[in-house]
């Protein structure tokens, strides 16, 4: 299984090239960057940086969108850095998030997605589009993966439809995971296709003591059940109820500037149990054993990769980043050289 690390642009682009650096040399294989125009660097700068400060490593974005950027723009940037990676770029995509809301715009439908991410497959395939009665194409287009993002069940079938595999938000819990990917591959099926490789998201800590490790976590799960996630949650033992709005955490519970502050404002809605249980069931909190065990888990759901994710927008993920390549790496190397077949 490919193992993978978010690193969110936070920091001027060279250091983030660096980040991504020290990445490769700590024996990762891919990092992925997130894009949000007011929270962070342009995400295609930032990835060209790293592609040229890089050798082996794989590089995405994960992920960017179709409200704030035009398709043919998207098309055009990622063609830009697919040629400095040299076949080490995927282009990651979904409806957008903290793109679209600080800047008054809403996600993209499945409608939209559909067509958006049709237009932009057709371009980096060197295919003329129409563009509302005016014809064009991409001059010089590079083919590349396009990987959409999804969690509800519309977005998942698409991606097995029309995208070169997907990203999947829905943490690792087995049963929503298994459902994932069933919904992914459906999707491939139902167009004639063969499968499509799946990603899978995942905050991440290494950790002896995850009852209060997990306590970080409050912002996330409160977010989860504000989305309509809360009989979803329920279903893994994850009982929160969280109010439509929470106020004073600026720009949003899961980029909020004030950690601490989104996590006092979680309190009284997210208890410190469900919170333990949200860690443990959906992302991979615990030893390293644990989590490689876990991961185990994940494979086995029909996941070719994992990428993981530290709590926080704003600083880089230098702890996570030490940990898993100190402790879970190894471990998690050793585990596949004994396993017969495993890769």
């Amino acid at each position: 299984m490919r193992v993978g690390l978010r690193i969110p642009p936070c920091a001027p682009a060279g250091r983030i090239a660096k980040a991504a650096q020290e990445a490769e040399r700590a024996g990762f294989d891919e990092v992925w960057f997130p894009d949000s125009q007011l929270l962070w660097r342009d995400v295609f700068a930032v990835a060209t940086a790293a592609a040229a400060a890089t050798s082996h490593i794989g590089l995405g974005t994960a992920v960017t969108n179709f409200v704030t950027r035009h398709p043919a723009v998207v098309a055009s940037a990622a063609r830009t850095v697919a040629e400095v990676a040299d076949g080490r770029f995927v282009l990651g995509v979904g409806v957008g998030d903290s793109s679209v809301g600080p800047v008054g715009l809403r996600p993209s439908t499945a409608a939209e997605l559909r067509a958006r991410l049709t237009v932009v497959r057709d371009l980096l395939a060197g295919r003329p589009v129409d563009f509302e009665g005016v014809t064009s194409r991409l001059r010089d287009p590079v083919e590349m993966p396009v990987r959409l993002a999804a969690s509800g069940p519309r977005n998942l079938r698409l991606a097995g439809e029309l995208a070169d595999g997907a990203i999947l938000l829905s943490g690792v819990a087995p049963g929503p995971l298994a459902a994932a990917t069933a919904k992914v591959q459906e999707g491939a099926a139902a167009a004639g296709r063969g499968r499509v490789p799946m990603t899978v998201s995942a905050f991440c800590r290494v950790t002896d003591d995850v009852p209060r490790a997990a306590r970080e976590l409050k912002p996330i799960c409160a977010r989860i059940a504000q989305n309509g996630g809360a009989s979803f949650l329920a279903l893994a033992g994850v009982h929160v109820d969280v109010p439509e709005r929470l106020t004073g955490v600026y720009p949003d519970l899961v980029h909020a500037e004030d950690w601490a502050a989104a996590v006092r404002v979680c309190d009284p809605y997210v208890s410190d149990e469900a919170v333990a249980a949200f860690a443990r069931e959906f992302c991979l909190y615990g030893t390293a054993a644990d989590i490689v065990a876990r991961l185990a888990e994940v494979r086995a759901a029909g996941a070719d990769a994992v990428f993981l994710q530290h709590v926080g927008s704003y600083d880089l993920p230098e702890q996570l980043m030490a940990d898993v390549s100190g402790q879970v790496l190894p471990l998690l190397g050793a585990t596949a050289d004994s396993t017969p077949g495993a890769a």
